[in-house]
């Protein structure tokens, strides 16, 4: 046995799962203004040296980025730049000096001054400053890329992609918003959003048209992100006292005024059902509304922030509140930042504007009421102004008004909807990786799960549990008569989440790269002069997965590999299947008969099955012979046919019982005529006959049932688990016909 062979297909399974790369340094002498677990977010971070922290509002980003980006300078000698929504960064550079952290606000370059080492700036303004002269990068409230244009979040990701440093901090990001989780994984260069999506994400265009995540990805995506993110809505999630930062209560209060007039289009007043009609509703409501919040803001005098939607609902209700300060995006960056901090610092009692303006990144805990006269379809805006008051550091129980027309429909239900909706989701994302970010934090490896074997025999088989490269390499030398299998590809976490998977490769350059130590030690266990038939077809490309739509040569590429590996090409044959079922099941694009009336440039046939078999080099020293009898001339003529026309495509095994409900798509076992034929024509009575993808037990029960002895080798368990039965009850099957014909016609239609 070749050990170096071992030890490097070994290496290659562990290769195959995402690389945690630490490209930081050890901090030194952190801020005692840091609490506990800012600490160790802070000492994560540097030796991370490209991390995310997503620490829910208020419980300190400033203080533990400004200490990042001060730990970052001292370590380098260079400048850390960060960019922060507007207004937010005068409210850094005021935090960080509490912290005794000097931080200099600049506009350009030519701002800076002789011996900065932390320079803080806005988005608007971050592509006057060439990177190459920043050791560090900190994006600060980054959730904020999601509302510029893709152009200016390509920009920054591209700008800093060769930053040796980069921080990125948000409140708790929507688990459900992929693309922001993939623009925050490629900004740290820890992977591209495409590459995230087609690693742990699926789009099947079912109830919600949008990715969601494996069944078999979910452990993955979270180990995954735990190795670059720190996720905590409470100090308690990190294993640190939270009691201080239980937050104060949170009450909205609805307002709802008449529809003084019905929508364009209707006869009476009515509720707005398109969002033509919502915004119609919202500007006939308008002087009711602007008169209805100007009450409630002007019946008291504590601080309070207006949202509005619309600019003349702005400008109406900055006149009719005679304290107020109203900021809006026709200002400029100057006047922006003088309106906002004279509401921060209290010389101004209300403050009105936009959600979109000034919803992000501010530490307003002096006011507990706000009034939204008017909401957006943005649930992430409407969450984000009102954490702007209700945040760690709140003392009060924050009082939130929504005031709408009642054409509008019932807004406070449809919100409080959305925030347990959101809620739910937030905790979800932080429970999955708390055990995670505990390891880390602590500095402990993180447990994977134990790769074991197991082994099942019954009369004339033995299936093992395992991995099939590991499982081939116990057998003897030209120990096996026959091999005959359906080999998976590259599809991540379909059937599992094992990096011993070949099947969780993330191209089709890892799946080779996997597949060819099996081919190796298939050729060292076979016999001389005897054959291996797999069972395959060509695969569909995607625009989204291989940039084009098109064919790959899987057929080609494996012949290919077993050839250079020694084995001899001995015959193949092209298997027929309906165009017609494989439209309605894969409904691909090239077989719709819409396309052919398009453009049929994009039409193509059919994808057939192929079985190809190969021969190891060598006299076969038990020749495999055949009576008349028991091979007619017509029956010989059927199976040398270089395109098989009868073979039963839905005469399988049963599978339901195996399928988990992570799956990502239905088993589809090898069927018995192809494998009878295979195994009539090249193996004797008495031979073994190997599997090394085993699935449920086809190859088996058919070695059984034709009187040959049976090893395989299968990964999942629950294949194994009814592999098992189905062996050890071949004759039962047989004799009752437990075949699958019913859910394969079931699973067609």
């Amino acid at each position: 046995m070749n050990v170096q062979i071992l030890d490097d297909y070994e290496a290659f399974v562990k290769g195959k799962a995402p690389e945690d790369v630490e490209s930081g340094f050890e901090p030194s002498d952190l801020g005692d203004h840091l609490f506990d677990f800012q600490a160790s977010i802070v000492e994560w971070a540097c030796k991370r040296g490209r991390a995310a922290i997503f620490a829910d509002t208020g419980l300190g980003k400033t203080a533990m980025q400004t200490e990042w980006a001060r730990q970052v300078s001292e370590h380098t000698g260079g400048m850390v730049l960060i960019a922060a929504p507007l207004c937010v960064a005068q409210q850094t550079v005021e935090e960080a000096a509490k912290f005794g952290i000097h931080i200099q606000y600049c506009r350009s370059p030519a701002d800076i001054k002789g011996g900065t080492q932390i320079v803080i700036t806005n988005y608007e303004m971050i592509e006057k400053f060439d990177p190459a002269e920043f050791a560090g990068i900190v994006l600060d409230e980054s959730s904020i890329l999601k509302s510029h244009t893709s152009k200016t979040r390509a920009l920054i990701i591209e700008m800093f992609q060769r930053t040796p440093y980069r921080l990125s901090c948000t409140a708790t990001p929507s688990p459900n918003d992929h693309m922001e989780l993939g623009n925050q994984a490629e900004f740290l260069g820890v992977m591209t959003g495409t590459e995230m999506l087609a690693m742990f994400f699926v789009h099947d265009g079912g109830d919600t048209s949008q990715w969601r995540l494996k069944g078999h990805g979910k452990t993955r995506f979270w180990e995954w992100m735990a190795t670059w993110a720190i996720c905590i809505r409470n100090p308690a999630d990190l294993g640190f006292d939270g009691t201080r930062y239980n937050l104060p209560g949170l009450k909205m209060h609805e307002h709802v005024v008449e529809a003084s007039e019905p929508l364009d289009g209707q006869l009476f007043a009515g509720i707005a059902q398109t969002l033509t009609e919502r915004r119609d509703a919202k500007r006939k409501s308008m002087a009711e509304r602007i008169a209805l919040t100007a009450d409630l803001v002007n019946s008291h005098n504590r601080p309070a922030i207006v949202w509005c939607h619309l600019n003349d609902e702005s400008k109406a209700l900055t006149a009719a509140i005679p304290d107020a300060i109203e900021v809006t995006g026709s200002m400029t960056a100057d006047e922006k930042e003088t309106a906002i901090m004279a509401f921060t610092h209290g010389s101004r009692r209300v403050l009105v504007s936009k959600a979109s303006i000034c919803g992000f990144g501010m530490n307003w805990q002096h006011c507990h009421d706000m009034v939204f006269a008017g909401l957006d379809d943005s649930y992430e805006s409407f969450y984000q102004a009102i954490r702007r008051c209700h945040r760690f550091g709140q003392a009060h129980i924050v009082d939130v008004h929504l005031v709408s027309s009642e054409s509008e429909g019932a807004v406070k239900a449809n919100l409080e909807r959305k925030q347990a909706q959101a809620d739910d989701m937030a905790q979800s994302m932080v429970s999955h990786m708390r055990e995670l970010t505990k390891q880390k934090i602590k500095g402990l490896a993180m447990e994977k799960s134990e790769y074991k074997r197991e082994v099942a025999q019954g009369d004339g088989w033995t299936v093992h549990l395992g991995d099939c490269v590991d499982v081939a390499r116990d057998l003897p030398d030209a120990s096996i008569d026959f091999s005959v299998f359906s080999p998976p590809f590259a599809s991540l976490y379909t059937y599992s989440n094992s990096d011993r998977d070949m099947g969780n490769c993330k191209d089709y350059a890892e799946f080779y790269g996997q597949f060819k130590f099996l081919i190796a030690e298939l050729f060292r266990i076979t016999k001389p002069g005897r054959l291996l038939s797999f069972h395959c077809m060509n695969l569909q490309t995607s625009k989204f997965r291989d940039g084009v739509i098109g064919l790959h040569d899987f057929r080609g590429e494996l012949t290919r590999m077993f050839t250079a590996a020694g084995w001899i090409f001995h015959s193949e044959v092209c298997i027929w299947k309906d165009p017609v079922t494989a439209m309605q099941r894969t409904k691909a694009l090239g077989l719709l008969h819409k396309t052919i009336r398009k453009d049929s440039s994009m039409s193509r046939q059919g994808i057939p099955d192929y079985l190809v078999t190969m021969r190891k080099p060598g006299e076969n020293a038990e020749h495999i012979s055949h009576t008349h009898e028991t091979f007619p001339v017509d029956k010989w003529q059927r199976y040398a046919s270089p395109v098989w026309m009868d073979i039963n495509p839905t005469r399988t095994l049963q599978f339901k019982t195996a399928r988990e409900s992570d799956d990502e798509r239905h088993i589809c076992p090898l069927q018995l005529d192809v494998i009878e034929r295979a195994m009539e024509l090249w193996s004797n009575p008495g031979d073994v006959v190997f599997s090394p993808f085993t699935g449920i037990g086809s190859e088996g029960y058919v070695s059984i049932e034709m009187g040959r002895k049976f090893i395989g080798a299968e990964l999942k368990r629950s294949y194994w688990e009814l592999a098992k039965r189905n062996l050890s009850q071949a004759r039962e099957i047989k004799a009752s016909g437990l075949f699958n014909e019913e859910e394969l016609e079931a699973e067609a239609a």
